[in-house]
């Protein structure tokens, strides 16, 4: 049991569940409509009349990797401080509507993205709306709201990371992966920014940021368009777009010229393990099929049971306890591929990242198993139908896809392009990413006495 824990913490930091994971479906006979209103803000509806609720959600196209150098952090803290008092609601009162009408919210934020939702009776749409347009334009913050919320971020930053050692590993992986762009700052933010944070920097980013030409309304469930889009126009109509918002420049990767490798040493390190993160393209618009190759790639390789890694290194040779791939599709700009090992009870981390290296070496040089690839894209088929039971799924597809680049057409021609991926496309995608070491940094987690106990048994 502890080592079963110790593999779920390994699989929570790197960001997996269970294997790759693959990434929720839409399809083109989905029943979405979409608009456009006068001030910029696009709204896309997506039907489902089988119970009498709705998601609400409204996406910014702003996430960590805009915030201005200096700053990091104020994207999740801004997304904090949005629950505090407007002209019309006094600090916490949102929420307290909506649970009062039978709904929940909550918000979140990530790289690309900041997303605002409710759940709630289909016939309180109306009062949802018009509580978050407030909220985008009217927000009112005091200096006890900016010194009590930057204590929370804090709090927050000392309990998932401060406190996990695998936390501030990763930290340091994607600082090296990225050595120019800002993915390689933390969504949280650097401790010493965050205690920098100001009122001056909330209401920057906000005013910058938060303007209906920034946002996609999303609303899912049992509505239809025509009301949907007449409920917007009275709600988030009347708020003026921001003309000085700029287009998404962020800046790029240098061309990376020497892979790199780190240790971390921690005391509290439970469970040792190696990963390996590669650059690696993203959905483009328009132009999705080399990740389409690279997600079927991840799951074939380690993505489950009868994965590659998991039947090499489990299985045959037991040198791992845990071995996976990963790799995350969706994201404005370029993104990773992933490697983790976890090695067995006195299998040193060289002899697992060797094992590693070789059991992925066969795999490009032995190829993908068509019997292997039918059963996924099969499951792929499943999973598609399964994604249309859940309407908060379905709007959370759509909201990481358009605020990441993609369009509707493109979320809906993905589960196609999926399956009409072959696998000579698969090993081509593969060993693209793979076979350039130069776009990779190579990270050992463990704790301060076992690398020498380890050289020592070499």
């Amino acid at each position: 049991m502890r080592k079963q824990l110790a593999w779920l913490a390994v699989m929570a930091v790197i960001g997996l569940t269970g294997g790759a994971g693959l990434p929720a479906l839409a399809a083109s006979d989905d029943q979405v409509t979409t608009f456009q209103l006068e001030n910029g803000m696009d709204v896309v509806v997506i039907e489902d009349h089988r119970a009498p609720a709705v998601v609400h959600m409204v996406w910014y196209r702003a996430g960590a990797a805009d915030e201005p150098p200096g700053t990091s952090g104020i994207a999740h803290f801004l997304e904090h401080l949005l629950f505090k008092a407007t002209d019309t609601l006094a600090s916490g009162e949102f929420s307290q509507v909506v649970g009062a009408n039978g709904g929940s919210d909550n918000a979140f934020t990530s790289q690309d993205y900041t997303a605002y939702f409710q759940r709630i009776a289909a016939d309180r749409l109306g009062l949802m709306m018009e509580m978050e347009s407030d909220r985008m334009v009217n927000i009112r913050l005091t200096e006890d709201d900016i010194l009590t919320e930057r204590d929370v971020i804090i709090e927050e930053r000392n309990q998932r990371t401060e406190n996990e050692p695998g936390a501030l590993f990763s930290e340091q992986r994607m600082a090296a992966q990225y050595l120019n762009h800002p993915y390689g700052i933390p969504i949280i933010g650097w401790r010493h920014e965050m205690e920098l944070l100001d009122m001056d920097d909330a209401l920057g980013y906000y005013q910058q940021f938060y303007a209906p030409n920034n946002a996609i309304l999303i609303v899912a469930g049992d509505v239809d368009p025509a009301g949907v889009l007449q409920l917007a126009q009275t709600h988030y109509g009347p708020i003026p777009a921001n003309p000085d918002l700029k287009d998404r420049m962020r800046p790029s990767e240098p061309p990376q010229t020497s892979e790199r490798r780190l240790v971390f040493k921690d005391p509290r390190v439970a469970q040792p393990y190696v990963i390996r993160s590669y650059l690696a393209p993203e959905r483009d618009s328009g132009d999705q099929e080399t990740a389409a190759a690279l997600t079927l790639f991840a799951e074939l390789l380690g993505g489950g049971q009868t994965s590659h890694l998991t039947q090499s290194l489990q299985f045959e040779t037991q040198t791992a306890v845990y071995a996976a791939a990963f790799y995350q599709s969706t994201a404005l700009d370029d993104t990773t591929f992933g490697l983790v090992v976890v090695p067995s009870p006195d299998v040193s981390l060289q002899k697992a990242e060797d094992a590693l290296d070789a059991a992925v070496a066969d795999y490009l040089t032995q190829g993908v198993d068509e019997a292997a690839l039918e059963r996924l894209k099969f499951q792929l088929r499943a999973q598609d139908v399964y994604a249309r039971d859940n309407v908060s799924s379905l709007a959370n597809l759509y909201g990481r896809a358009l605020t990441s680049g993609l369009t509707v057409k493109d979320v809906q021609a993905w589960p196609d392009i999926l399956q009409s991926v072959t696998a000579e496309q698969i090993i081509a995608a593969g060993e693209m990413v793979l076979n350039d070491r130069r776009r990779s940094v190579t990270g050992w987690l463990t704790k301060p006495d076992d690398i020498q106990s380890q050289e020592d048994t070499e």
